[in-house]
This record gives C-alpha cells, sequence and structure tokens, in this order.
C-alpha cells in the first residue's frame, strides 16, 4: 500500500504549515474581540432578554407575579382593530411627528456645517478646532442645556421681551414654550451634532480629484453636489439618521421638559408605567419600541449597503 501513495509535492507539504499562522491569527481575532463581546453580552444582550422576560409576568396594584402571560401585549394594542386610533397608534404618530420633523431640520443643517468643515476649511488645524467646537455641548447634561431654553422661550422670556420692546407683538407668544415647537427645538439642540459627525467623517474620505474632474466635465456645482458629492455622503447620512432616530423615539426627558409634561410619547408612556411600578406593562412597551425602532433602522440600511459602503 505504501508503494501505491502518491508522492508529497511541495504544496501538500506547505498547506499545513500556511493553515497554522492563519489558526493562529483567526484566534487571536477572537480572543482581541472578546472583551467588547462581554461587554455587549453584559450590558445590552441580557438586559434586552431580562426585558423581554418581565414583559410576560403578571402584576397588579400591590405585586409582581413571575408568569406567562400575553395580557400585557394586549394591553399595549387595547382598541387598535377599531375604527377609531387607538392610544398606542396615537402615542406611535406623535413620536414619529418629532422624528420626522427633527430629522427634517438637522439633515440639512448637519450636512451644511459638515461640508463647510470639510470643504471649505483648508487649514486641517482650523478644521479639527471647529469639529471640536460642534462637541461643546457635550460638555454638559442635556438636562441644563434645555433649562437654559426657559429663560428665552418664556411669557417674560428674552425672545417675547425683545418683540414686545420692538413692538412687534402686543402679548406674549404661548407657545415658544411647552409646545410642540419647543419640543422639536430641544431635538434639534442635542441631536444635530450626531448627524455632523458621521457625516462630516463620509465626506472628509472624499478624494478631492473626483470633484476636480467633475469641474473639468464641466459640471456645475449643484450637478457636482448632486452626482458626486451626495452618494459618497449616503453612509454618514444614514448612520447620523439612524443616531437620530432612535434618539428620539425613546426620548422622555425632553419632551417631558419642554412639553410641559403635556405632549405624549412613547418614552413618555414607559417612564410613567415605571414610575407607578407597572414593570410589566413598561416592559411590553419597551419590546414594541424596540421593534418599531429596528424596523424604522432596516428601511434606512435598504436605502444603501452600509457593510459595502463603509
Amino acid at each position: 500500500m505504501n508503494d501505491l501513495a502518491l508522492p508529497r509535492t511541495a504544496e501538500t507539504v506547505a498547506a499545513p504549515i500556511a493553515a497554522a499562522p492563519r489558526r493562529r491569527r483567526t484566534s487571536l481575532a477572537y480572543l482581541q474581540a472578546a472583551p467588547l463581546a462581554l461587554v455587549f453580552l453584559v450590558f445590552l444582550v441580557v438586559p434586552l432578554l431580562l426585558t423581554a422576560v418581565v414583559s410576560f409576568w403578571e402584576y397588579n396594584e400591590y405585586a409582581i407575579t413571575p408568569a406567562l402571560t400575553l395580557q400585557n401585549y394586549a394591553d399595549v394594542f387595547d382598541g387598535c382593530l377599531s375604527a377609531d386610533l387607538c392610544t398606542t397608534v396615537r402615542t406611535y404618530l406623535s413620536t414619529l411627528k418629532f422624528v420626522a420633523l427633527t430629522l427634517a431640520i438637522t439633515l440639512p443643517l448637519g450636512f451644511a456645517i459638515a461640508y463647510f468643515l470639510a470643504f471649505h476649511i483648508r487649514s486641517d488645524t482650523v478644521r479639527m478646532g471647529l469639529f471640536l467646537l460642534c462637541t461643546i455641548p457635550f460638555w454638559t447634561s442635556n438636562v441644563i442645556r434645555m433649562i437654559s431654553w426657559i429663560p428665552l422661550l418664556g411669557r417674560n422670556g428674552l425672545v417675547n421681551d425683545t418683540l414686545r420692546s420692538l413692538g412687534v407683538i402686543k402679548a406674549p407668544i404661548e407657545g415658544l414654550l411647552y409646545s410642540d415647537f419647543a419640543v422639536v427645538l430641544a431635538f434639534v439642540h442635542l441631536d444635530t451634532v450626531f448627524m455632523i459627525v458621521p457625516i462630516f467623517n463620509s465626506l472628509a474620505r472624499i478624494d478631492r480629484s473626483l470633484i476636480e474632474a467633475a469641474r473639468d466635465c464641466g459640471a456645475s456645482g449643484f450637478q457636482t453636489l448632486w452626482n458626486v458629492v451626495l452618494p459618497l455622503a449616503k453612509p454618514g447620512i444614514a448612520i447620523g439618521s439612524i443616531f437620530v432616530v432612535t434618539l428620539v423615539m425613546g426620548d422622555f426627558v425632553t419632551v417631558g421638559m419642554m412639553g410641559g409634561q403635556q405632549i405624549a410619547s412613547v418614552g413618555k408612556v414607559i417612564q410613567v408605567q415605571m414610575a407607578y411600578l407597572q414593570f410589566p406593562a413598561a416592559a411590553a412597551n419597551a419590546v414594541v419600541l424596540l421593534a418599531a425602532v429596528l424596523l424604522m433602522i432596516l428601511g434606512l440600511t435598504r436605502m444603501i449597503d452600509l457593510r459595502r459602503e463603509l
């Protein structure tokens, strides 16, 4: 049998030797990713699983009982099969309204700022200095930044007093504070930076020779922007939109403070249920909210293949 064995070539001898370093590199890569994977598992996956489990528990005014019931989800969608809009649908429509308005403002605003930083600032030092300037609001808490709007937008705030002193208005404008306008203004103030950063990152990676080539071919500024810059900036736009959507959908502090506790949102409903110790109901609402946000993110990622673009 040994005489009939095939002769061992250089390739057959070298294959196991070359495979060993590849296995070591693969093992090293998994080892390097293990700490972050452990953090991801402990602080994200496990809490989500616990939330899903609690959403099936029973509760009353006095106790929470571990059990398997769908009543919490039935309460979430109670009345949604009737002709009239149920509470959950109206709440989600109110939240989606804030999402749409915030996106409609932060997207062009963030793109304009990122475009200016990426293409109109020649000095790298000045560019990075202005970019870091956009992150200064993160040096203070969201609550403090929202409170700063109250002296400006209140009935006797700076805006109303200035307009009255100029004779533009005779009575204070009531809708400046504790209104949808105030909520959207606060969202734009808080979330625009999350749109600037990923778009700026995408614009900074664009090869400037592509823009020069477009100009050499006779393209106007708008044509270059529409056909060259925007397609290459789509990954940043998609990532920034995902950030804004997730932040606005789950927010309850901004809606409560700037809306005067009078405007409904999904996050506010969950916060109120937790305040009343209705944890299973809050967990069910949280699971539904997570599903809604994931569907929205899926819709955004279907518009662009982030893996291929990045």
